[in-house]
């Protein structure tokens, strides 16, 4: 299987281009190679490769300037996946694209599932979510997978920021009151594969439901369209971030903090943009498809934690 990965210096991308080399036959863009806001380059660069499944990591993610920079947001976030959707179709490829719980306003106060109304409030969101639809309105057999507070060992994340400071300062602090859930990217390198078929089913009208995956006995890597996957649970930025600390003092990494004291939203005088208060995403779904339940957030934070900062 070839596959090629768009956004391969990023924190995902990197981590998906490690994990998958082993197995698979594997290409990478990073921004330098490919600009997504310029279609020639994605015509020249992506329309001209051969690969099987096309994995778009990629996005311009800084919330706040997206909101002054609303026409490079689109073209980035929505328009771009559209044309990656029609490169795909034109090859018989499949793509992967993700997604973000910034889709949510954050008003319901429980896990949102796939089925909930995506309802935007910043201009970050509201272009993710057009390039959900563009991607699923071009026929093929895509996936859009929304992840939530990604972090990983190839591009520093909340919770590296934190440790650092926490390393050099004896105070710390984070968000106490907006909730979600930590995503750890070698946990998404490992579930992804699953979904790679690319083969068609013939008489199926609607073979990528989970339903018709799981009733009539087709493969998991049928499934299309939205799929949310993160860590299991939820917390707040400061429960994250004290947790951190909390495993950087059982497995010996050294943290002059030893707590994380609450900032509330209101405290964010600089930020320009609204973001969603709650936007946990319910990984329901993905436990229906493949009988296997993401791990605790705890432990996948502990783990990096253990095998990327300690020295023991």
């Amino acid at each position: 299987m070839k596959i090629v990965i768009i956004g391969a210096g990023g924190r995902l991308g990197a981590a998906l281009m490690r994990q998958y080399r082993r197995k698979f036959e594997v290409a990478g863009f990073n921004h330098g190679e490919l600009d997504l806001s310029n279609r020639d380059q994605i015509g020249e660069r992506v329309g001209t490769a051969s690969f099987d499944v096309l994995i778009n990591t990629a996005a311009f993610t800084n919330v706040d300037l997206c909101e002054t920079q609303r026409d490079r947001a689109f073209n980035i976030n929505a328009e771009a996946p559209r044309m990656l959707a029609e490169i795909c179709r034109e090859k018989g490829a499949k793509l992967i694209h993700f997604s973000t719980d910034y889709v949510f306003d954050g008003k319901k106060r429980e896990a949102y599932n796939e089925e909930d109304e995506a309802n935007p409030i910043s201009v970050y969101g509201e272009s993710k979510r057009a390039g959900e639809e563009n991607v699923l309105a071009v026929k093929g057999r895509h996936l859009v997978v929304r992840v939530s507070w990604v972090f990983g060992p190839d591009r520093p994340s909340f919770v590296d920021g934190l440790i650092k400071r926490a390393q050099e300062n004896e105070y710390v602090d984070a968000i106490a009151d907006k909730f979600s859930t930590p995503t750890y990217t070698l946990d998404i390198a490992e579930m992804l594969p699953r979904f790679f078929n690319v083969e068609p089913l013939a008489g199926v009208d609607d073979p990528g439901s989970a339903a018709a995956v799981n009733a009539r006995g087709y493969s998991v890597s049928d499934y299309s369209g939205i799929l949310h996957f993160a860590n299991g649970g939820e917390c707040s930025w400061q429960e994250y971030g004290q947790w951190a600390l909390d495993c950087c003092r059982t497995f010996g990494v050294p943290v002059k903090a030893k707590t994380v004291a609450a900032l509330e939203l209101k405290d964010m005088k600089n930020w320009v943009a609204r973001r969603p208060v709650y936007s946990v995403l319910s990984s329901a779904k993905y436990t229906q498809l493949t009988g296997a339940s993401p791990r605790a957030w705890r432990e996948a934070v502990a783990d990096y934690i253990r095998h990327f900062y300690s020295k023991k």
